[in-house]
Parts: structure tokens; sequence; C-alpha cells
């Protein structure tokens, strides 16, 4: 327990360090919780040293190959450390990175003509699929412009429209208020037509003076003077009698006529 103690609070230390190191309860339980972190801390720690030790090693092996073979390249096209002027330096800086960039393999001819050409053929689809979509932009466009034509004529139909139904809709509105009107008329003329009949039975107005017997007597007189028509035509060679007899004879026609029309 004690050795157990001891371990733990080299490694609180280790982990604060200046810093003080919180309060906790020290009990056997919190001891042990604290022993196994130290102990996974310290594994953790030792994976990580053999880790970074290794990859120092690889980094230092990379760089011995590097050099080795940047002494066999420069041996191989007769060249020395820095015999290369910085014009040929710049060159082969940009032949790396453009090999780089194209991913090949090598910076051979083989290599560049290939993946130049797949970079032209991806280059000529990328343009192809451009104007596809500029079309395709373009007819959108012509749609979207036909849609809003077609949006504002019906607008404007609606707007029409709306104005007909209220122009309607007060045309109704008044036709109902003058038929209310014609029926309130019609339920008070009837009413004052039966007033008038109950006057005029009360007061026993003869037949003869009513509208229908004054109707029925110009329609009688009227066909009376179409049959007296013939009788003047037979009169016409009368014409030249004197007056007295002229006088005479219209005495005559109008006791005729008196007699026709009270039928004597």
């Amino acid at each position: 327990m004690c050795e157990k103690s001891k371990r733990v609070n080299r490694w609180l230390g280790s982990v604060f360090g200046d810093q003080t190191v919180p309060d906790f309860e020290v009990n056997t339980r919190t001891m042990d919780l604290l022993d196994q972190l130290v102990q996974l801390s310290e594994a953790r720690c030792e994976e990580v040293k053999l880790l970074t030790d290794d990859h120092k090693q690889k980094a230092s092996e990379y760089q011995s190959d590097g050099a080795h073979l940047q002494d066999l390249l420069l041996q191989g096209v007769g060249l020395q450390p820095g015999s290369m002027c910085k014009s040929t330096s710049d060159l082969l800086s940009v032949l790396e990175g453009t090999a780089e960039a194209l991913r090949v393999k090598d910076t051979s001819m083989g290599s560049f003509v290939p993946a130049v050409n797949k970079l032209t053929s991806d280059l000529a689809e990328a343009e192809k699929t451009d104007r596809r979509l500029g079309r395709e932009l373009s007819a959108v466009r012509k749609k979207m412009a036909s849609t809003m034509i077609l949006r504002k004529k019906l607008d404007g139909d609606l707007k029409k429209t709306t104005q007909a139904q209220q122009v309607e809709a007060a045309t109704a509105e008044e036709r109902l208020l003058n038929m209310d009107f014609m029926k309130s008329k019609s339920r008070d003329l009837t009413y004052r037509n039966k007033i008038a009949q109950d006057k005029l039975a009360s007061i026993q107005m003869e037949e003869s003076l009513t509208h229908q017997s004054i109707v029925q007597l110009s329609e009688r007189i009227t066909a009376l003077k179409q049959e007296i028509v013939p009788l003047m035509k037979k009169l016409e060679p009368y014409s030249d009698l004197s007056p007295v007899r002229m006088t005479a004879y219209r005495v005559v026609l109008g006791f005729a006529e008196f007699l026709y029309t009270n039928k004597i």
C-alpha cells in the first residue's frame, strides 16, 4: 500500500507539474483506481516512446537513402553537388511539381503523354458538360420567362374576373332590391284595387260605367263605323242633290243609324 501510494503521488506530480494536486479522498478504492490509471498511462507513454524512436530511426534511414540516391543520380548524369545553376534547379522543381500534379510514377515522356492526354480528355468532357448545363440553364430561363408571362396574364384575368363578379353581385343585389320593391308595390296596388272595388260595390255603381263596359261599347262603336262605310258609299251618287234634299237624306240616315244602334 505504501509503495502504491508513492507511485501514485509521483505520477500525479509529473502530471500536474508545478500546479497543486487537487485534494481527493484517500482510501483503498481510490488508490486502486489511481494505480490502474498510473499503469495504463506508463504503458501508453512507453508505446509512444517506442513509436517516436521508430519514426526517428526511419527518418534517419530515409535521409541516408535520399542522400545516397542523390549521389547516384548526380554521378549518373555527370553532375556534382552544387554544380547546377538556379534555372536548372527551378526547371527540375517545376518538372517535379508537374509530375506530382499529374500523379505519374516518373518524369519520362511515356508517363507524361498519357497523363496529359487524360487531362485533355477530362477537360473536353468538362467543357461538354458545361455547354450542356448552359443549354439546360437557357431552357430553364425561357420556361421561367414563359411562366412569368403566363402568371402575369392569369393575374390579369383573375383581376378582371373578380371585377366582373363584383359588378354582377352589385347588379344582382340591385335586381333583388327592385324585385322587393316591385313585390311591395304589387301588394300595395292589389290592396288599393281591392279597396276601390269595395268602394264601387258600396256605392252600387252602374255596370255600364265600368272600365270593361266602356271598352265593350268602344268596340261596338268601331264595328258600327265599319258597317256605315258601305252606306256612305251608296249615298255618294246623291251628293249633287239640293241642300234641302241632302239634309233630309242625312236626317233619314241618322235616324236609321239610331235605330240600328239601339236595336229598335
